[in-house]
């Protein structure tokens, strides 16, 4: 977890700073489970506007999460794993079929770090378990076997994979997605105002009552709980990858989560935390991955190469930032 939500106080009138929000539509907060992680929606709105909007987002979450979520055998990311290496093309629809064509932009614009194919490498370096252990080289091997998207073999309208083993995990980018499409949904109902928070990836529109704009508490991963700064954030996404919290030790060595599917071994390049700043949740997402796993250097290059994203690296003593991140940083 690398970032820490907040708004300073959003819901109180401010003398400084101008609101599109009115005495009529107060700061309204939603907050509940899904996708593993807490959700948060902030959001100005009278009460006939909350009323409709917000059962129907909590609704779109929950069926979004039924269909793709990999912990399902009923889903149909779960009916794909499951057919794994059986020979037999399960059939998709239409809905799937984007999902998948939004799988190979994604591994596309990430240099094929961001790749839903890598859940057996993930397995395999679990740091969950008891007792984790640093796997062989020839386990390495065989998992690395299993992954890669252009692996997994698609014609319209149907999915296979073609050996026992492989599966898709949407975890790297489907809960930036969904941040998306929640804000997406506000505007739908006339929504003007709002921050959708979904495991601290983070995506705003417009500004909280009284203030002008929506701030964004930016964690020290090197004293977990407290903040190194924080991000005035209007009509714009913040998203951050960091290894700090999750991983294991042996004989000294950390190895944390987020692992390269190129070389099928955790990150480790002095980095702790990426941030990103950009207009969409997904995006934002997306380049914060790919710059931790690219490291300082060229992760830093990899996110000026984006014309409309910012960001700042964050390893042990030391900070990287693009050359505009200091416009959002407020404190």
């Amino acid at each position: 977890m690398a970032l820490i939500q907040t708004t300073h106080a959003a819901n109180q009138r401010a003398d400084s700073g101008k609101s599109t929000a009115t005495d009529a539509e107060p700061l309204r907060r939603i907050e509940f489970h899904a996708m593993g992680t807490r959700c948060l929606i902030q959001f100005a709105a009278d009460a006939t506007v909350a009323a409709r909007f917000e059962p129907a987002v909590i609704a779109w979450v929950q069926n979004y999460e039924a269909r793709y979520t990999r912990f399902r055998d009923d889903s149909i990311v779960g009916q794909i794993n499951l057919a794994a290496g059986n020979g037999e093309w399960l059939a998709i629809d239409e809905e799937m079929d984007r999902m998948l064509e939004m799988c190979g932009t994604v591994h596309f614009m990430t240099q094929g770090i961001v790749d839903v194919t890598a859940g057996p490498l993930a397995k395999l370096w679990d740091y969950h378990i008891e007792h984790p252990r640093i796997p062989t080289e020839d386990e390495v091997g065989s998992a690395r076997e299993l992954v890669g998207w252009s692996k997994v073999e698609r014609e319209p309208g149907r999915v296979r994979l073609p050996r026992v083993g492989m599966s898709l995990d949407f975890g790297g980018w489907g809960k930036e997605f969904a941040v998306d499409m929640a804000v997406q949904m506000a505007g739908e109902h006339g929504i003007e105002n709002v921050l959708v928070d979904f495991g601290h990836d983070i995506r705003v529109a417009g500004t909280p009552p009284g203030r002008p704009a929506w701030h964004i508490g930016l964690e020290d991963p090197g004293d977990t709980g407290k903040l190194w700064g924080s991000i005035g954030a209007v009509n714009t996404s913040v998203a951050s990858s960091g290894n700090y919290q999750r991983g294991f030790v042996i004989d000294g060595q950390r190895y944390g989560h987020i692992i390269d599917p190129r070389t099928g071994r955790p990150t480790t390049n002095g980095l702790q935390q990426v941030t990103v700043v950009a207009p969409s949740c997904l995006q934002a997402g997306m380049l914060a991955t790919a710059a931790f796993v690219l490291g300082p250097e060229n992760g830093l290059e990899f996110i000026q190469s984006t014309p409309v994203a910012e960001g700042c690296m964050v390893s042990a003593g030391a900070k990287h930032q693009t050359r505009g991140f200091f416009h959002y940083v407020v404190s």
